[in-house]
This record gives C-alpha cells, sequence and structure tokens, in this order.
C-alpha cells in the first residue's frame, strides 16, 4: 500500500509540473522564438519533443493519479467500474461529435495530444473525462453526503452536481485550446458564446451526466466513506486542471474572456472547495488508558501488554499507575 501511495504522489508531482511546464512553454517560450534559436541543438529536440508531447505526458499522469488514488479508496472493481463507462462512453460522444456535429458542435482535433482513435478523436481525451469527471463526481457525492442528502436524491445530486463542476472547467478548457495562437482543436462553427457554440455546454453537461449515471449504477453497491483530507487528491486535481485553463484563457484573449472564466469560477471553483470543506474531518483518535496496579507481578503484565498493543497501534497509551488498597 505504502509503494502505491508513493507512487500515486509522484504521479500527481508529475501532472502538476507538467502542467507548469506545459504554461511556460506555451505562454514563456514559444511567443519568443528568439530564445529558442538560442538553445543548443539537444535543447531545441528536447523542446520540440515536450511540445509535441506535453499534451500526452500530463493527461496520461492525472489518469494514473486518479486510478491509483480510487483504487487505494475505493477498490480495484470501484475504479474499474468507474473508468470503463467514463472512458467509453465519452469516446463514443466524442466520435459522434467529431463525425456529425452533435452534441457538442463541429469541431476536430488537430496535433499533439497524441494518437487519434479512427483518425478522429486522440486516445487521451476519454482519459482526461475519466479523471476529471470522478474527481468532481467524488466531490459532489461526499460533499452532499456531509449536507445530509441520502438515498437516491443524494444520487441523483451528486451526478447533476458532478456533470456541472466538469462542464465548468470547459468554461477555460475549450478557450484555452482552440482559440489561443496553439490550438489543440478548433470549432468548425464558431458559436455565440465566446467562440463555443451553446450547444458544447450541454453536450459536456449531458456526457457527463450520462457516464456518471451508469458509474453510480454499477456503485450501487460500493461503499463511499471519504474524509474531507481524503477528498484532497481530487481536489487538487480540479484545480490545477481548471487553473491551468484559465490562466492560457485570460492571459492569450482578449478581456471579455474574463467572464466565461469567472462564470466556470463560480459553478466549478468555488463549489468544488465548499464541498470538500464541508466533507467529514477524520475522526480524532482517542487515547487507550491502562490502569496499572502497584503490585509488582501485575505492574509486569500489564507493561507486557501495554508494549504488545504499541507494536500493532498507532493510538497513543496513556499509563496511569494505581495503588493497591
Amino acid at each position: 500500500m505504502r509503494q502505491l501511495v508513493a507512487i500515486e504522489r509522484f504521479c500527481l508531482t508529475g501532472h502538476i509540473l507538467s502542467l507548469v511546464f506545459g504554461l511556460a512553454g506555451l505562454l514563456l517560450v514559444l511567443p519568443n522564438p528568439e530564445f529558442i534559436a538560442t538553445l543548443p541543438a539537444f535543447g531545441q529536440g528536447l523542446f520540440g519533443w515536450s511540445m509535441a508531447g506535453g499534451g500526452v505526458v500530463y493527461i496520461l499522469l492525472g489518469a494514473v493519479t486518479v486510478a491509483l488514488y480510487a483504487s487505494r479508496t475505493l477498490g480495484w472493481r470501484a475504479c474499474l467500474l468507474f473508468m470503463l463507462p467514463s472512458m467509453g462512453l465519452s469516446l463514443s460522444s466524442e466520435l459522434l461529435g467529431t463525425s456529425t456535429g452533435f452534441p457538442f458542435g463541429h469541431y476536430g482535433y488537430l496535433n499533439g495530444l497524441g494518437y487519434k482513435i479512427a483518425g478522429l478523436v486522440p486516445f487521451t481525451i476519454p482519459l482526461s473525462w475519466f479523471y476529471v469527471g470522478l474527481s468532481t463526481y467524488l466531490l459532489a457525492w461526499v460533499g452532499l453526503e456531509a449536507i445530509g442528502f441520502k438515498g437516491w436524491v443524494k444520487q441523483v445530486g451528486a451526478i447533476a452536481l458532478g456533470s456541472l463542476l466538469l462542464t465548468a472547467w470547459d468554461f477555460v478548457l475549450d478557450p484555452a485550446m482552440s482559440q489561443t495562437a496553439y490550438p489543440f482543436w478548433e470549432f468548425r462553427d464558431p458559436g455565440q458564446f465566446f467562440g463555443m457554440p451553446y450547444r458544447n455546454l450541454t453536450g459536456w453537461l449531458g456526457t457527463g451526466a450520462l457516464f456518471m449515471s451508469v458509474g453510480a449504477f454499477f456503485w450501487r453497491k460500493t461503499t463511499i466513506a471519504l474524509t474531507r483530507a481524503q477528498l484532497t487528491v481530487p481536489l487538487v486535481i480540479y484545480l490545477v486542471n481548471f487553473a491551468f485553463g484559465a490562466v492560457i484563457t485570460l492571459n492569450q484573449l482578449d478581456i471579455r474572456f474574463w467572464i466565461p472564466t469567472a462564470i466556470g469560477a463560480l459553478l466549478g471553483v468555488f463549489p468544488a472547495i465548499g464541498l470538500w470543506w464541508i466533507a467529514k474531518p477524520a475522526a480524532a483518535t482517542e487515547p487507550t488508558i491502562l490502569i496499572i496496579p502497584s503490585d509488582a507481578t501485575a505492574r509486569s503484565e500489564a507493561s507486557k501488554a501495554a508494549a504488545s498493543q504499541s507494536d500493532v497501534s498507532t493510538v497513543p497509551i496513556a499509563v496511569v499507575s494505581k495503588s493497591s488498597s
């Protein structure tokens, strides 16, 4: 278990660093080609590889992080029962969208996100739906449970709220990835909502709600008992991915794009932090009190018992001496 936790933390750190590196490349290096020209051949080759494959790396690291996290906290079976529907259904939506324009509008992927399935959708795209979608669903589910929602109301609420948090991310992701100087996809019919068609947003809501509903059905017998501390990974994943899109959008697009960024923050960032905050904190650990009599033999036996307990538990032990009458 400790090894898995170490790998999970390593992947999370790598995910964050790759996002930061990507921001530096997109915002600082690419706009200054004279700097690239000063690099040695090795440096230019490394930079070229990072720009070609950087998007693949950060998505893979994010997906591995969330998969390990879900497996550790919920079990491998529960992880797969959410991962497979989320990836399969989101890929189906993306293939349908890039082929017909439904449900997101007419758009197409460019380069930089890896091998394209059927020549249309990069293989990394369903991975991103999975790892951000699972993060938002868990935040919504645990937060609503902490508020007091029960039964089907909690289930439906978690699906609705989780898909809303997921869609709020797109308020900054789509402008950053499709309308800046270095796009990764493009809309062939730019819409009225800051270059995005309105049906793109409904498509995000619908796709998220669909795979979360299937995941919730498969999880109907799964116990989700996560504390605030255990929700930190989903929160961090959501916040850093939102920040990545927001920084690019606000840096490379005009001042009007503060509006979708602010809407995304109001619908996504602040609710996500609030849901994390109201989740139940870890239960406080009460110390074990051992009453040790003054009799020498009994004292020795009690000391051995205390030593034995300290070997198998991290619970603090308070030792109190009791004089014999």
